[in-house]
């Protein structure tokens, strides 16, 4: 297993870290090259304009985790991608979303656990095991409060005026897969009048190379039962394959829906979908991506 993670979450993330702009089939591609944060690193950028973009309409804005994955297969680690420009293109064109811009942050490979781990979690832990977690996945650094910080208070301003955005919770959603799950879910829950909706593609409750899964995926049922946001104004997805690391998810995603069901959640407004054959690569993720958006983007 620990094989495994090591090829998803340390290759993929440290191979792909020098500055290739994406290439898109649709709509154009403006890349912002090191931005400075004074919460984390400087990272890469890519605001995703669709076809017809246009400065005296307002758009809704799409934050999406691991942006360096998203667009051009070419310049990624392993040739695949989320294929986010096609699949935002066909749904417009299908007139079943709003117009929307996609913000992908691309990371920053070493401090990628550290900065998608969700940090108040790991209050619902033995110590051993939380000591376990900073010390051997977040290299002693959790960093999810300021990743957070950095989208919500330098980012987010950057785009809204840069570009012709809604500003309003309403129209601001977070994406990501995997511990971009995870920290997307946190982003919703932390800043629930900053984003409406988070769609979280196989979520990694599992969350660390430790085998206690089950303490880890409790934690955040634990977090989840105290800070899920307002059901009546708010979305959340979630999904997860059956083959590779996703086959792990499924006892630790009922965990999590559960607490969902509790707290007021209904099909209105959640979603956990399972896709049998599916595994843990953005290929999978591509194939289904126009469900979650379709959902949390909807006109």
């Amino acid at each position: 297993m620990k094989s495994i993670f090591l090829v998803v979450f340390i290759v993929s993330t440290t191979a792909c870290l020098k500055a290739q702009i994406p290439t898109v089939s649709s709509g154009t591609i403006k890349h912002f090259e090191k931005f400075s944060s004074k919460f984390i690193d400087a990272r890469n950028v890519d605001v995703w304009l669709p076809n017809n973009y246009n400065s005296n309409e307002k758009y809704a804005v799409l934050y999406m985790h691991d942006g360096q994955m998203l667009f051009d297969s070419i310049i990624t680690w392993n040739n695949q991608e989320w294929k986010v420009d096609e699949t935002i293109t066909s749904l417009l064109e299908k007139k079943l979303i709003k117009k929307t811009i996609v913000v992908g942050i691309w990371n920053n490979g070493k401090y990628r656990h550290a900065e998608y781990f969700p940090e108040k979690p790991l209050q619902f832990l033995k110590n051993e095991l939380r000591d376990s977690i900073i010390k051997n996945d977040l290299l002693n650094k959790p960093q999810a409060d300021n990743y957070l910080k950095f989208i919500v208070t330098e980012l987010k301003p950057f785009i809204d005026s840069s570009f012709s955005t809604y500003t309003n919770a309403e129209n601001t959603f977070i994406a990501g897969s995997s511990m971009g799950g995870l920290i997307s879910m946190y982003a919703i829950c932390e800043y629930p009048n900053i984003f409406s909706a988070a769609a979280c593609l196989s979520t990694h409750w599992i969350g660390s190379y430790n085998n206690d899964y089950d303490a880890i995926s409790t934690a955040f049922a634990n977090y989840l039962d105290e800070h899920l946001p307002n059901p009546e104004n708010h979305k959340i997805y979630f999904d997860h394959g059956t083959l590779t690391i996703d086959s792990y998810y499924k006892p630790h995603q009922i965990k999590i829906d559960e607490v969902m069901k509790n707290k007021g959640y209904t099909s209105k407004n959640w979603i956990t979908k399972e896709f049998e054959g599916a595994n843990h690569t953005e290929n999978s993720w591509s194939k289904r991506l126009y469900i979650p958006f379709t959902f949390i983007l909807k006109k």
